[in-house]
């Protein structure tokens, strides 16, 4: 009985040993999965929040009363509401003015930035000059 125990202890601390060598091998490799799957994952968070911001800013511009502020103040609001609201974005409309256009128009708007404004990079997987940006296009209203 004795024996028995003894066997047992000595198969437990030489495990020990085992588990710092396995912990030491494969933490590095779970770490690098799960900070390039926060930096990926905040990529897309970001490439929809922008999109999002171009779908709201295009809704207003295809009233018939909306002019080029009421579209800036929407996507505004809209990053605003996704925490982006100093990212360094730029707002592209195509027409560049919105005011008067004819009914069936098509209106783009675009909104980009920079990866290097807005990511965080806790691995650097996705370049800092990585362009992110979210288009929409709609028609003009009666």
């Amino acid at each position: 009985m004795n024996y028995a125990r003894t066997s047992w202890v000595k198969r437990v601390f030489r495990r020990r040993g085992n588990a710092v060598l396995d912990m030491a091998l494969v933490m590095p490799v779970l770490l690098s999965l799960t900070f390039g799957t926060v930096e990926y994952g905040h990529y897309f968070y970001v490439k929809h929040c922008l999109q999002g911001a171009a779908r709201e800013g295009a809704r207003v511009a295809i009233t018939s009363s909306a002019d080029n502020a009421a579209v800036t103040s929407a996507i505004t609001n809209a990053m605003t509401a996704c925490g982006l609201q100093s990212s360094g974005y730029t707002v592209t409309l195509t027409p560049s003015n919105i005011s008067g256009l004819a009914e069936g128009t098509s209106i783009t708007v675009s909104v980009q930035c920079t990866w290097g404004t807005v990511g965080m990079r806790p691995m650097k997987l996705i370049g800092s000059a990585k362009v992110v940006q979210g288009i929409t296009v709609m028609r003009k209203e009666s």
